[in-house]
C-alpha cells in the first residue's frame, strides 16, 4: 500500500507554522522518510505479540494511602506571612 500524499503546507497550517520554501522541501523529505518507516513497521507480523499498554510492567510505587494525624489549624497558619480571620491571606491576582 502506498503512503498517502501529505502536503507539508497543510500540516504547517494546522500547526500554525509559517515555512520558508527551503523548510517545506526539507520537512517534506523528512516526513516522507517517517512515513516510509511507518510503512515498514506496518508490514511486520505482530499476530503473536500480546497487546500491551506499556513496554515494561508498571507498579504503583506510592505508599499506601493511610490516614495520619495532620496539622492543627493554628500549626498550619503559624508560618503564614499574612492571615485574617483564621485564613491565609494572599495577594489579589484577579482584577
Amino acid at each position: 500500500m502506498a503512503a498517502p500524499q501529505i502536503h507539508v503546507n497543510d500540516v504547517a497550517r494546522l500547526a500554525r507554522l509559517s515555512l520558508t520554501p527551503e523548510e517545506e522541501t526539507l520537512f517534506a523529505a523528512q516526513l516522507g522518510q517517517v512515513l516510509a518507516f511507518m510503512e515498514q513497521l506496518n508490514r511486520l507480523d505482530v499476530s503473536h505479540v500480546e497487546p500491551t499498554a506499556h513496554a515494561v510492567p508498571r507498579l504503583n510505587v506510592a505508599r499506601p494511602d493511610e490516614p495520619h494525624p495532620s496539622l492543627t489549624h493554628e500549626e498550619a497558619l503559624r508560618n503564614a506571612p499574612a492571615q485574617t480571620n483564621g485564613l491565609f491571606l494572599v495577594p489579589r491576582i484577579v482584577e
